[in-house]
């Protein structure tokens, strides 16, 4: 009996140990890694502003584990290098428990090697052109199959498109989404013939000549519709290049893959009206959720006049499903949030459901928007939630692979050799 006794209370005293051992440190720090200055602030600085937001509400919610959250902002500057450096920075000396950051995929690239070596866990906002998975990213921004490859689906189906121009940045995100695209239109009988590429460097202005080859395609009568994968304040040249022009969406619509609420109210969208972009989110939604969530935003930031977009709701999702997480974990752990990840649901603001999947992509729905002249988007189409996928079936080498990092503990899987291949080449 008292040997018993004994084992008991140093069973206990072991538990207690470990329990204490694994004590939530206060407070919890959250990393803001968006650009603050440059050419990507246009975009970046509202992300921002909304991780501001949503760890106020947190708080006023009592915090999360005990502690309150505390956010860690830096700014990389719209400098791709620097953007590792700052996500060092926030894991090494602040020691933050999780990052919510990045817009270009040149950025996210720069960050990944620093982010697997430190075990940090980065939640990515923005439309991407997959052909990745890591284990220490959750994507909440589209895949291509969830914006790309269903805004040139409208432009064959509604808009009876024959030929393609796909303008964008150069950087990854435009010329992967491109080569994906390229692959998809000749899949659907589109002759390559038929489809003009261009990429222009960061805050390219002088978009005359580009769009006068855009109008040159159109020669033979044909119905052409530019897809467009151009990021920051080159847009604002693009737009005002195809209004001096006269170029109507009648004439040559236009399908924005990086353009939104941010950056249209920057414009005088007179001459805009009727263009498009393929978002899984538009501030003109009729959903309760969204309407609170405009409500909070005007409340915090103290301007009715500021508008919200597409990777302002995905931070909103990813930070709910990452204090949801936590909270069922016991723990900021990276290890510990990442398993409780895994079917994390919760409400998006369309109205639905969003959910993460294996994969760390989460299932969206797809909008195609309308720009009406007040830089608001009237939603002519909208689907049910899309699962992402994180490689492209429209790429030889990408259709034979799967992402599954619950069950197989893999973002590269090999279906046909059922070995599990590391990609780092990309990083």
């Amino acid at each position: 009996m008292r040997k018993a006794g004994f084992l008991a209370m140093a069973s206990t005293a072991a538990i207690m140990s470990a329990g204490s051992s694994l004590a939530q440190e206060c407070p919890i720090k959250v990393g803001v890694l968006h650009s603050l200055s440059g050419t990507m602030a246009i975009s970046e600085t509202t992300l921002k502003d909304t991780m501001l937001m949503l760890v106020d509400q947190q708080n006023k919610k009592g915090g999360l584990l005990g502690c309150d959250l505390e956010a860690v902002v830096v700014d990389p500057a719209s400098d791709w290098p620097l953007f590792a450096e700052k996500a060092r920075e926030l894991l090494t000396v602040h020691e933050v428990d999780v990052m919510f950051g990045n817009w270009t995929s040149v950025s996210r690239k720069s960050v990944l090697p620093v982010i697997e070596e430190l075990n940090g866990l980065l939640f990515y906002p923005v439309q991407y052109e997959g052909e990745e998975s890591s284990k220490n990213v959750f994507y909440t921004g589209a895949a291509p199959n969830q914006q790309a490859i269903p805004a040139v689906d409208y432009f064959l189906e509604e808009l009876g498109v024959e030929k393609f121009a796909l303008l964008g940045t150069d950087y990854v995100y435009p010329r992967t989404t491109n080569n994906i695209l390229q692959s998809y239109l000749m899949s659907k009988g589109i002759a390559e013939a038929d489809i003009f590429v261009n990429y222009t460097p960061f805050s390219h202005s002088d978009w005359s000549t580009i769009v006068s080859d855009v109008v040159a395609l159109g020669a033979d009568g044909k119905q052409v519709g530019v897809v467009s994968t151009i990021n920051g304040d080159a847009n604002i040249g693009f737009y005002k290049e195809l209004a001096a022009r006269g170029v109507s969406a009648d004439d040559i619509p236009v399908i924005a893959f990086s353009v939104g609420e941010e950056e249209l109210s920057g414009l005088d969208t007179t001459n805009l009206v009727g263009h498009l972009a393929a978002w899984n989110y538009f501030m003109s939604a009729d959903a309760e959720q969204n309407s609170a969530f405009i409500e909070a935003w005007h409340a915090f930031i103290g301007d009715e006049n500021r508008v919200t977009n597409d990777p302002m709701e995905a931070h909103y999702i990813g930070f709910n499903m990452w204090v949801n997480a936590a909270t069922a974990a016991g723990t900021t752990d990276v290890d510990a949030v990442r398993s409780a990840m895994y079917g994390q649901e919760f409400p998006n603001l369309t109205g639905g459901t969003a959910v993460m999947l294996p994969n760390h992509h989460l299932s969206k729905p797809v909008l195609i928007g309308e720009i009406r002249a007040d830089g608001q988007f009237d939603i002519i189409s909208q689907t049910e939630e899309v699962p992402g996928d994180a490689w492209t079936d429209y790429l030889p080498e990408s259709a034979v692979l799967t992402s599954d990092w619950k069950d197989l503990g893999c973002g590269m899987y090999n279906t046909q050799t059922q070995t599990c291949v590391q990609l780092t080449s990309n990083y």
